[in-house]
């Protein structure tokens, strides 16, 4: 049921049928007496006073959190960013995190050294149109912190880089006003899909660590998030996520089968616009201040913009190790 699902969605229609995907911002609309394919709202979230929220983010009072009543262990945050959040993030994801030491998905056989090791600013200094085409589509992922490895689907010590501090920051703010209180990001994959490409159905099991949550950030064009069961024969259940959403996935949701078949044009750009930026004392003190503050002008913001127009990013961060051991055996 689940490649068949797949293939309903990923078709290359200018009308494909989506009735059946959620909409978290329709959910009232939802008929209720339909099962468990409707989302419901979660119970209201313990804050504790001691955490201060990031910059970028809006008050966890604001936020608007979701679950799926056949999927448990997974929750939805529509969109807890704000726009400069956004834009913030992006512009990492973009300029920084692509850059060596960490891993990206470039063959040096087939681009440059240049390439491979600062794919955006080897990009934006081409001035080639067909290049930078090329280059655009070509990037797919990069890793940081704990670097997977694509042909044993495992974790290696010996690939192991410094993981980002702000975002390590970010995604343990999120993990404590959400009650996990152990959790520690070792590791992250950074996708990159421009309109038109997909990610097809598999499940997360490569951490020694499976009882950990992933932390699923979301930016730039819509997609369609496909979430199944431990098996192929499952029928998922289809949802929309859109520019500024995290997906937690914990419990049994951590190894059930999902998938990305669609990205499609979103019809807000939530990046833009006025940010209401909270007053109390950054949580997340190492984030790239200097970047924080660029990415509200225009100008500097211009590439990347035209990056998102047609393209979606997504941050997967997860815990490789269980919180009282400090490294892989050899």
């Amino acid at each position: 049921m689940f490649k068949q699902a797949f293939k309903r969605y990923k078709i290359k229609t200018e009308s494909p049928d989506l009735q059946d995907v959620i909409d978290l911002d329709q959910y009232e609309a939802i008929n209720f007496d339909s099962g468990c394919h409707n989302p419901a709202i979660v119970p209201e979230i313990q804050i504790s006073p001691s955490l201060r929220v990031p910059v970028g983010l809006q008050s966890p009072n604001d936020w608007r959190c979701y679950t799926l009543a056949n999927h448990p262990g997974l929750l939805v945050i529509r969109n807890p960013f704000t726009p400069t959040g956004q834009r913030y993030w992006i512009a990492r994801s973009l300029r920084d995190y692509p850059q060596a030491p960490n891993y990206v998905n470039l063959d040096a056989k087939h681009f440059s050294v240049n390439a491979v090791s600062n794919w955006w600013g080897e990009l934006h200094q081409s001035g080639h149109k067909t290049v930078d085409q090329r280059l655009k589509t070509a990037m797919r992922w990069t890793t940081l912190g704990y670097h997977h490895n694509w042909d044993t689907k495992v974790y290696d010590e010996a690939k192991h880089t410094t993981f980002p501090s702000d975002l390590s920051s970010l995604c343990q703010y999120f993990s404590l006003v959400l009650g996990y209180q152990h959790f520690i990001p070792q590791a992250a994959i950074v996708n990159y899909y421009p309109i038109g490409t997909t990610l097809s159905g598999h499940t997360d099991h490569s951490e020694l660590n499976l009882a950990a949550p992933l932390f699923s950030l979301s930016f730039g064009q819509t997609a369609i998030f496909l979430i199944g069961g431990m098996t192929l024969e499952e029928q998922p259940t289809a949802l929309y996520l859109r520019s500024g959403d995290v997906l937690v996935m914990s419990e049994k949701s951590r190894l059930c089968y999902h998938a990305v078949p669609r990205v499609m044009k979103t019809h807000k750009k939530s990046w833009n616009g006025n940010s209401k930026e909270m007053h109390e004392d950054p949580f997340n003190t190492s984030m790239d201040s200097e970047l924080y503050d660029q990415v509200k002008d225009e100008d500097f913001w211009m590439p990347f913009e035209g990056y998102i127009n047609d393209s979606r990013i997504n941050i997967n961060v997860r815990q490789v190790l269980p919180s009282d051991v400090s490294q892989i055996h050899i």
